[in-house]
């Protein structure tokens, strides 16, 4: 009994410890380009086949890099297929994500070697390839901190007429919630790009999972740097475990802090600068260990840090404020930049020389709102409906980022709403083909939509009348047909509606007649079939639609009956025929057989008074 009570504890034990572990992250690894999924060492990490772009073409990749994922496929978007393509990735769990993209070199002599382009991240611009960035490791992918909130993410590649984007590798891998939490400005709105992320005191480049790395941490990539000087520091190194350096949210891997660089008595202020963009909020976060055999407790190494020369941390020791040695320290602060280097310098204040482990840097990016999800729906309908040509690459958000805007869609932002919408649709002289889609009514905020000059064909649907906001609607010179819906006369916004040069007929809504005494522009010429306001010829009897709709149905139904009167009629007239041709057929024997008959008759009529016995007509044959 005994036995059986302390194996059931065990079992409820394991329960309640395997119940509360942390379930894996979500991680999609896209190998663009290619056609089967595959895994690479040294970690064997997952890469799914490619899917989820809107264009592109499949080819061999080039790597520019040893850091960039063994992969032998990229994707690249020729601008012959539009300067905007996009990967759109659905079921993505609702999350704080790190999205890292990997570029390619195109394994063919006569492409361009080093595209230049840009990349966005759920409508915001999180990235401007420069030229030489194949030089230089770090530059071989853009990565970015961001919360996915609807299920989706788009990454789009903007061309800039350098090149055309290829795509080697797209990563999608959740952090904690919390990673990266500085304060309540950096909310739910804000992405962080990765500007630079080192690792001193080592010359071994390093992605979290070669640190045996927790998977929450988000595979980060550490860039080596030994030194931030010739003699202007020493590395230093321990392999003592060290304290407090996996915790939430960050995740950091302990390795991390097993290597430092130190400040040396000739140069005893550590220095390191890196380029980056002006006028740009960006997030600094130092990571410190006390490694040092030389430093035993608090007081014995004490320095300030300093920022393109303001002090943003004061009197730093590492043994004091992280209660050991060999334990992390974490320090972190977000400042305004106008210049185009961040330096960042340690200066002694007492004891030792200064320390440092790591170093990241962001920029703080604030996130794009999106399009109404309503209007980029009915924008998708009416390129479906039109057969919008390549060139026009309407892929990712029609508004953001605001750089690359759809081509022939204005938008305008809604301050109440955090939202855009769009105010403006030029299409005119496309080469546009189709019909216009009942679900070009959703674009409620239309004030301009101009769609003259190409052949777009079938009835100008009634919804366009809901869209009250409209004051110029041009529909010229197209293959339009049937009538001027009434539901236009609706539009009471409207000061200019051009609808000459399509096959339109019936009479021009009244509503639409009377406006024209109010200075409106209307133009309804070149449309034989219209009539009823001065300038076009004068309509017939007024027929409702439900009238026309009887007439043409009485008219069906008495053809209908014709036809069927005249299949009889012809019937009948065939069987008459057939009988008569029968008939004459049996003609001349029918004759005989009269005229045999006939002579019976008569023979019979002649002999009957001469009736003879047998004795008299001579002895019988029958004896």
């Amino acid at each position: 009994m005994l036995r059986f009570t302390l194996l059931w504890l065990l079992v409820f034990f394991l329960s309640l410890v395997s119940s509360s572990a942390r379930p894996a992250p979500f991680a999609m690894r896209i190998s663009c380009g290619a056609r089967q999924n595959v895994r690479t060492a040294p970690t064997y990490a997952l890469w799914y086949k490619d899917f989820g772009y809107t264009g592109g073409i499949p080819a061999n990749a080039t790597t520019p890099s040893f850091i960039t994922p063994p992969l032998k496929t990229l994707r690249y978007f020729p601008l012959s297929e539009g300067p905007e393509n996009c990967y759109g990735i659905n079921r993505v769990p609702k999350g704080h994500y790190t999205v890292r993209i990997f570029f390619g070199l195109i394994k063919q002599p006569d492409f361009d070697n080093e595209p230049l382009f840009e990349i966005s991240v759920e409508g915001t611009l999180i990235h401007s390839l420069k030229s030489g960035w194949t030089s230089h490791d770090d530059q071989v992918f853009a990565e970015s901190l961001v919360f996915l909130l609807d299920g989706t993410v788009s990454i789009c590649f903007h061309s800039t007429g350098h090149g055309d984007p290829a795509i080697i590798s797209i990563e999608i891998l959740q952090v904690d919630d919390k990673a990266y939490y500085s304060g309540p400005e950096r909310g739910k709105g804000v992405i962080l790009k990765t500007t630079s992320r080192l690792t001193c005191g080592t010359a071994k480049p390093r992605f979290d999972e070669d640190y045996s790395g927790d998977h929450w941490g988000g595979d980060r990539y550490w860039e080596p740097i030994r030194t931030f000087g010739q003699n202007a520091d020493e590395p230093r190194s321990t392999e003592n475990s060290i304290k407090q350096a996996s915790d939430a949210p960050n995740f950091y891997p302990e390795a991390l802090y097993q290597s430092a660089v130190v400040s040396t008595d000739s140069q005893p202020d550590l220095a390191y600068t890196i380029d980056v963009d002006p006028n740009k909020n960006y997030s600094i976060w130092l990571h410190f260990a006390e490694i040092d055999a030389l430093v035993t407790d608090a007081g014995q190494r004490v320095f300030d840090v300093l920022l393109n020369g303001d002090t943003i941390f004061k009197e730093i020791d590492i043994v004091k404020m992280s209660g050991d040695r060999y334990t992390a320290l974490v320090l972190n602060r977000t400042v305004a930049v106008s210049g185009r280097t961040v330096t960042i310098t340690l200066h002694p204040k007492e004891g030792h020389h200064a320390i440092i482990n790591a170093i990241e840097i962001f920029q703080v990016i604030a996130a794009e709102s999106k399009t109404s999800s309503a209007e980029v729906r009915a924008l998708q309908a009416l390129k479906r409906s039109l057969g919008l040509p390549n060139h026009f690459a309407w892929n990712g958000d029609p508004c953001v980022p605001k750089e690359h805007p759809w081509s022939g869609a204005d938008c305008q932002f809604d301050k109440s709403g955090r939202k855009w919408f769009i105010d403006g649709l030029d299409l005119s002289n496309q080469g546009l083909k189709g019909f216009l889609p009942d679900d070009i009514s959703k674009l409620i905020h239309l004030q301009s939509l101009n769609l003259s000059g190409n052949t777009i064909h079938g009835v100008i649907p009634s919804s366009l009348g809901t869209i009250t906001s409209l004051e110029l609607l041009d529909l010229s010179y197209n293959f339009l047909n049937g009538s001027i819906p009434e539901s236009l006369g609706n539009l009471t916004a409207l000061r200019r509606l051009n609808l000459n040069g399509n096959s339109l007929s019936g009479r021009v809504p009244g509503a639409l007649g009377g406006r024209l005494l109010n200075g409106a522009s209307f133009n309804f010429t070149d449309n034989a079939g219209l009539c009823g306001i001065p300038g076009l010829p004068t309509c017939g009897p007024h027929l409702s639609a439900g009238a026309k709709v009887g007439i043409a149905f009485g008219v069906s139904l008495s053809f209908l009956l014709l036809v069927i009167c005249s299949v009889c009629y012809w019937k009948r007239r065939q069987n008459i025929l057939r009988a008569q041709q029968i008939a004459a057929r049996g003609a001349p024997y029918a004759k005989a057989r009269t005229q045999f008959s006939h002579d019976i008759q008569m023979s019979r009529h002649h002999n009957h008074g001469h009736t003879r016995t047998a004795a008299e007509n001579g002895p019988s044959l029958l004896s």
